[in-house]
């Protein structure tokens, strides 16, 4: 063989060698590594295990999603007859801790640990990416039938809901903490950190009640096991983060919109309990009456023009305006909507998310949707004078658009669009009717026993209802008014109210009103007077009269009605 030619078979078996030689290296280090992990089994007594070309069916990693996996460093490869086996790096760190609890309270199972190695759980991961679709998720809280049931026989009462929260084990302390919400008809579950302990607290019928004090020793762990549940990092605890869990119940899934703050002692925490039956509310179920109800079912009905419903923030103007929608929606009209967020979704009606920090905000988005051919357009919030134009302008050009305002009354959106340099000449023409609301707590109706009223309430109550103008048409005998209150029993577990029910006053737009804004004359107190006159009750007013019908007390319309 010449000099060349065995110079060609050198150079060409050489890369070949290499690779071997590479191969070889690389399966000493995965068998060194199997060693490690096989001796740190031993040290731990626990057992090992080799997850290269085990059998992994995709329901069993679906029961976490990768990023938690990763980050817990736990991956679940077995799962038959209650029981459920996961391979861990370490069973001590308090991620995997928390992991392997929250997989026993998902699963109701017995979690087993099994070392693997680095090069084993890599593998794992992995497989993860050949399941395009998960065929069965869990992600959240689930609550059995079982569980709903022992608890209803536990709390009376918030006094003994308190003490079943902070004498459960910590196992089971989440699952009570929303069951107790669940329980108790909580919109709002908040977790709050203090200097001595923590506090647990309901929002019931829109006020906060204290419900437990839990020792200040198991906030980290509780702190962490929310924030895997809600799908946030766990090593962020400087700056605000917001996630998202499912309760799974027997007849139906809750979502919950969880917020952690960063406060001076730990993390609050705020989880919103977004019920779906709000999104199935009907108009007659929202506490609207009489000549009012009639000119709601009138307005929704029209093809074009705006409706907007104002008031603060927690007053149910977003519930409103799903109850129109529910009212309107059929399969013959283009119905789409802009939220932020979306809470409830409605069935045959194109929502839309914005997103601000994407520079998708509702200005962008509503310039967008006029492109999509609608015939009903909902607006989560008019708040700038960009989506204040758009809006107005699409009322004027064949649409309906629904949306909410931040105003103290009805008659405050007029002064509050023209600040938004809405000119008056477009406005007039395009608003249809202005909804103002409040939310007050209807009385237990177990409970809710005659009261009499003090002699300064009562010239408050009965100023109110002198002040109805005829053509209100509202028919009450006030000689002898008789009003209710109620101090509390086991059916509203102590509290004496029960759910809650709107105060409303309808602003519709009148010839008069419309020469006032052509005129310029927008001042909001004459345009109170004016629709007043004109047979608008106040939300005051509508608050009296349903006291007067014992749904709820003088002292909750007083309060917020601001009288």
């Amino acid at each position: 063989m010449s000099d060349d030619t065995q110079h060609k078979a050198y150079s060409i078996s050489t890369p070949e060698k290499e690779e071997k030689l590479s191969e070889k290296m690389e399966e000493i280090r995965i068998k060194e590594k199997e060693q490690e992990a096989k001796a740190k089994a031993s040290d731990f007594g626990l057992p090992y295990i080799n997850l290269k070309g085990f059998p992994i069916a995709p329901e069993i990693l679906s029961a976490i999603t990768k990023e938690q996996a990763l980050e817990a460093q736990v991956v679940p490869f077995f799962m038959h007859e209650g029981e459920v086996r996961v391979g861990v790096l370490d069973p001590f760190t308090q991620k995997t801790i928390l992991m392997i609890r929250m997989l026993q309270e998902q699963q109701k199972a017995n979690v087993l640990p099994y070392i693997v190695s680095d090069h084993s759980f890599a593998h794992a991961l992995k497989l993860y990416d050949m399941i395009p679709r998960p065929r069965h998720y869990v992600s959240g809280v689930r609550i059995e039938a079982a569980d709903l049931e022992q608890y209803q026989a536990q709390v009376a009462n918030l006094q003994s809901l308190g003490k079943l929260i902070s004498d459960v084990p910590f196992a089971e302390l989440v699952t009570v903490i929303v069951a107790g919400a669940l329980e108790t008809r909580s919109s709002d579950i908040h977790v709050e950190a203090e200097v001595d302990d923590i506090k647990v607290r309901y929002r019931i019928d829109g006020v906060l009640h204290d419900v437990a004090s839990l020792k200040r020793e198991v906030w980290k762990q509780l702190i962490n096991r929310l924030k895997l549940i809600a799908k946030v990092k766990l090593n962020i605890t400087t700056t605000p983060q917001d996630g998202r869990f499912t309760i799974h119940l027997p007849k139906e899934e809750i979502d919950v919109r969880a917020s952690f703050l960063p406060t001076g002692y730990g993390e609050s925490v705020v989880m919103r309990i977004l019920r779906s039956s709000a999104a199935a509310l009907n108009i007659e179920d929202l506490g609207l009456r009489g000549q009012a109800l009639e000119i709601v079912r009138r307005e929704i009905r029209r093809p074009n023009g705006m409706l907007l419903t104002t008031g603060p923030t927690g007053s149910g103007k977003t519930t409103t305006l799903y109850a129109m929608l529910n009212a309107i929606n059929s399969s013959e009209k283009k119905i789409i909507t802009l939220e932020n967020p979306i809470e409830y979704r409605l069935k045959g009606v194109n929502q839309s998310q914005v997103d601000d920090a994407g520079g998708y905000s509702f200005a962008t988005g509503l310039r967008s949707i006029m492109r999509q051919d609608p015939d009903i357009v909902m607006v989560g919030e008019i708040r700038d004078e960009q989506t204040a134009e758009i809006a107005v302008n699409a009322a004027l050009t064949g649409h309906f658009v629904l949306s909410t305002l931040h105003t103290n009354n009805a008659a405050g959106a007029i002064p509050r669009f023209i600040a938004m340099q809405v000119k008056p000449y477009l406005l007039a023409p395009a608003l249809n009717t202005v909804i103002a609301q409040r939310l007050v707590r209807r009385m237990c109706q177990y409970c809710k026993r005659e009261t009499q009223l003090s002699d300064e309430v009562m010239k408050k109550v009965r100023m109110l209802f002198d002040t109805i103008s005829p053509k209100a048409g509202v028919r009450v005998d006030f000689s002898a008014p008789v009003f209710y209150e109620s101090k509390g029993c086991n059916e509203c577990q102590g509290i004496g109210y029960k759910g809650r029910i709107g105060l409303y006053e309808i602003f519709s737009m009148n010839p008069e009103i419309e020469k006032m804004m052509i005129d310029n004359r927008v001042s909001e107190y004459e345009m109170q007077r004016v629709a007043l006159e004109n047979g608008m009750l106040s939300m005051a007013q509508d608050g009296i009269l349903k006291a007067l019908d014992g749904i709820t007390t003088v002292d909750e319309v007083l309060k917020v009605a601001n009288i």
